[in-house]
């Protein structure tokens, strides 16, 4: 059992300072919780002067690298736990990329199970750009409902000139199939759409809304902020009840020059239009970033940082937006997307959690499933004093 003291919480919603009992999963908060009470051992931490934030959750991650688009020396590496534990990433969705081919599921599935092993919680997808797609078991509902790990199907390429070209009833079909896989399960059975820079954008997710029975929100479209004419499909394909996510700015990518349209503009104008609850964001993690010729040649390529999530959501902030709003993107939007007990510092849910410095929102500390996996000496230690 663990207590944190005196930190000023964020819930997401600022709740003001308080402590919190926990282990796996949060107990209880209060203020001034007296650990003399306690008929067993309690480590205690002084968080005095840092924010008490819930861990971050990164909806889209190349966990075993991606990439490929140049030839085989473009393939990029796998994720390293260390660059999710000092970014506050403390969940993670894996998928397949371009590269079905030389990028197996069951890699996917191994890098996830090691993953968690060394203290993270992780999902992956099945599939991959490609339709129809790779499974583990021949079946999009088997792997859904048969595969631990396996939380829905992704990420389909559409609207892209490196997808498979697929058909309305293609991609109707495999909707459908995670559905069905979801429903069984007790799984969010999502799909998660890559939509590339093509004129057709979500066009296929509108027409399955408006013309099937099946429900907006096992549609789940990524990259929507790759330009501001996608960006305001998004925004309608919101107001309807979808959630979209959007890619976080990359470091490298911030410069004066590049700021036409970004995911900060994005997030902002999604707060402005009161529909900041339908927006997540994710790194792309390990994933290329490929950049094209008009003849669609690879002419220079970068990698997905998970650090991107939290460097977006600090950016966010600088325009004025406030720490609260921020984090929802990255905390209970995707939680409520994948239906996960996380997202939330209140009693029964998961103990994921980050403390950050209140003057610069560094990260210092960081909980996954209740164990510390980062600790700060900014973090005091109590359990001298009883």
């Amino acid at each position: 059992m663990r207590i944190i003291k005196n930190a000023k919480i964020f819930a997401p919603k600022y709740v003001g300072k308080a402590d919190v009992i926990f282990h796996n999963r949060i107990i209880h908060i209060s203020k001034d919780i007296n650990p003399f009470f306690f008929p067993f051992e309690v480590e205690i931490y002084d968080a005095s002067g840092l924010l008490l934030l819930p861990g971050l959750i990164d909806p889209h991650v190349h966990i075993t690298g991606g990439g490929g688009e140049g030839g085989f020396e473009t393939r990029t590496p796998e994720l390293k736990i260390s660059d999710c534990i000092k970014n506050g990433i403390t969940t993670v969705i894996g998928c397949l990329g371009t590269d079905g081919v030389t990028r197996s599921l069951e890699n996917l599935y191994a890098k996830a199970k090691s993953l968690e092993n060394e203290g993270l919680s992780t999902f992956i997808y099945t599939g991959s750009y490609r339709v129809p797609p790779v499974t583990f078991t021949g079946s999009v509902v088997k792997d859904i409902v048969l595969i631990d790990k396996v939380i829905g199907v992704g990420e389909i390429a559409i609207s892209d000139h490196r997808s498979s070209q697929p058909t309305f009833e293609e991609i109707l079909r495999i909707v459908a199939d995670a559905r069905v896989g979801g429903m069984i399960s007790g799984k969010a059975g999502i799909v998660n759409f890559h939509v590339g820079a093509g004129k057709r954008g979500i066009d296929y997710l509108f027409e399955i809304i408006k013309n099937t029975e099946i429900p907006i929100h096992h549609l789940y479209p990524t990259h929507m902020s790759r330009n501001e004419r996608l960006f305001e499909q998004g925004l309608e394909f919101a107001t309807k009840g979808g959630m979209i996510d959007l890619t976080a700015l990359q470091p490298e990518n911030d410069e004066p020059s590049k700021r036409e349209f970004n995911t900060v503009d994005a997030i902002l104008k999604a707060y402005e239009n009161k529909l900041l609850e339908n927006i997540t964001i994710s790194s792309d993690g390990q994933g290329s970033l490929p950049k094209f010729d008009e003849m669609g040649t690879v002419v220079g390529l970068s990698v997905g940082s998970v650090s991107s999530v939290w460097y977006t959501i600090r950016k966010v902030v600088e325009r004025g937006l406030p720490l609260e709003k921020a984090i929802e993107v990255s905390t209970i939007n995707p939680a409520k997307v994948f239906k996960l007990s996380k997202g939330r510092i209140e009693k029964g849910y998961d103990a994921d959690f980050i403390l950050v410095n209140e003057e610069n929102l560094e990260i210092v500390s960081v909980v996954s499933k209740g164990e510390f996996l980062m600790k700060d000496g900014v973090l005091k230690n109590l359990n001298f004093e009883f």
